[in-house]
């Protein structure tokens, strides 16, 4: 016991060593950079993102987690920047037992193991913030307890201070996106993902929302044995959503049709997305030799949207459909674009047709024929960046960085089902009859229920 907790102590000391070097190391390649701008010489990206790469190869966590969303926004950093980091490992090392009884002891107190009738020692999943252990409770319910790794909201500011220079290194190669709102969404959610408080009323809202589908399980939060640091929930079993990779294609097509309720009905009737759609945050789970329906397993990036920028998404729908000019520009500016040219509307307009494009076909099809789930959505990035490079840095309401990432998560999971759905009448079927006082009244009523009706909604 005793070496294992000096192997644990050892592992956070360096840590906090890596931290106290990386900054450094990032600045020494800022003042590089900085000094070939000002000779005027050229600017190797690719050397640069592998120095910076090296440099941050020690931190794991948020950073990481972030690298993996930016790589999905249109010039938010150089691609060969997201390329690199997306290499670095995303998971910190899983806790040994001796600091985990340590951790449930400070969340929950010195007799912790009493509420339990088991305790798994090894962890069931690792995250960036924290992990994951299987336990039941005494009435016989499997539950599972994710506990937040130590000391994490130090680790969250010091990542989010390595961001603000990966971003300031950035806003010096003349970029096509002005990163600075970009800088403020990824900030608050990130912090507000440390909250364990605030998950669980996330998941409370999410039980308001999708209840009524015996297809959609969420899970329920035990709040007796959480706190702000550990979230006990109800295990809901599944299997991953690749093992059905090889079903039949209406068995690939139940799990996507599902997932594309689960994500747009929240969003369309409530003003609510999962900010955070990838593959690990859902499970699925059987009926018969087939699936049932989908878990719900992450509700830590939950993103709240007031009913203007919803409503800007539904106008923007019909505006393309229809070929509205009038109503395409009036959404961009209801999200709040400002400085709308012809040429910029017309930019923006390259990305607004490749996320509608599988909603303004009233046909079946698959949400991106002959493209894989790892390269979805970069060509038109790389056309959105190629022609934003004429105009100048273009300021991106904040809103769209985990709109976009969502997007773009779910466009892959349904790449990787292979789905093939009539993605337009599914849409329509989620905005027949939309009025902004129903999301604005029915978002407020969940919130309020939840315990969120304190957060302002839209910041």
């Amino acid at each position: 016991m005793a070496g294992e907790k000096d192997r644990e102590g050892n592992r956070l000391a360096a840590r906090v060593g890596r931290y106290a070097k990386v900054g450094t190391n990032v600045g020494g390649i800022a003042a590089k950079l900085a000094g070939a701008r000002l000779l005027g010489l050229n600017v190797d990206n690719q050397k640069n993102a592998t120095e910076i790469a090296a440099a941050l190869g020690g931190l794991k966590g948020p950073l990481m987690k972030v690298a993996q969303l930016l790589s999905t926004i249109p010039d938010a950093l150089p691609p060969e920047y997201t390329t690199e980091l997306a290499k670095l490992q995303a998971n910190a090392p899983p806790m040994g037992w001796s600091f985990v009884k340590r951790r449930m002891r400070a969340e929950l107190g010195a007799d912790w193991q009493s509420s339990f009738a088991e305790f798994s020692k090894d962890p069931s999943a690792a995250a960036s913030l924290g992990q994951v252990h299987r336990a039941i409770g005494h009435n016989g319910q499997a539950l599972a307890c994710k506990l937040q790794y130590p000391d994490m909201a130090s680790a969250v500011e010091a990542d989010l201070k390595q961001l603000q220079m990966l971003f300031a290194l950035h806003r010096r190669m003349q970029p096509a996106i002005d990163t600075r709102e970009i800088a403020k969404e990824i900030s608050a959610r990130v912090r507000e993902e440390l909250d364990y408080h605030r998950e669980a009323a996330n998941i409370a809202a999410y039980q308001q929302v999708l209840g009524d589908r015996e297809d959609i399980r969420v899970p329920d939060v035990m709040k007796s044995l959480s706190t702000n640091r550990l979230l006990t929930m109800g295990w809901l079993d599944g299997e991953p959503l690749l093992s059905f990779k090889d079903h039949s294609q209406e068995d690939r097509n139940k799990i996507a049709q599902t997932m594309f309720h689960a994500w747009w009905h929240p969003f369309s009737h409530f003003g609510l997305i999962h900010g955070d759609p990838h593959l690990g945050n859902y499970s699925v789970f059987s009926d018969g030799d087939g699936p049932g329906g989908i878990n719900l397993l992450d509700y830590g990036c939950i993103r709240i949207f007031p009913e203007s920028f919803v409503g800007g998404v539904v106008d923007l729908y019909k505006g393309l459909l229809e070929s509205d000019d009038e109503r395409v520009v009036a959404a961009y500016e209801r999200w709040g674009f400002q400085g709308l040219t012809k040429d910029l509307i017309e930019i923006l307009n390259i990305w607004a047709r490749f996320i509608y494009g599988p909603l303004l076909s009233d046909r079946v099809r698959s949400i991106a024929d002959g493209v894989s789930a790892a390269e979805y959505g970069r060509k038109e990035a790389f056309r959105v960046h190629k022609a934003l490079k004429e105009l100048g840095p273009v300021t991106v309401p904040r809103e769209f960085v985990f709109m976009d990432r969502a997007a773009i998560g779910l466009g892959g999971v349904f790449l990787h089902l292979r789905a093939e759905l009539n993605f337009y009448q599914l849409f329509n079927e989620q905005i027949d009859g939309y009025s902004s006082e129903k999301v604005t009244g029915r978002q407020r009523q969940v919130l309020q229920n939840a315990g969120l009706s304190d957060h302002v909604i839209g910041t």
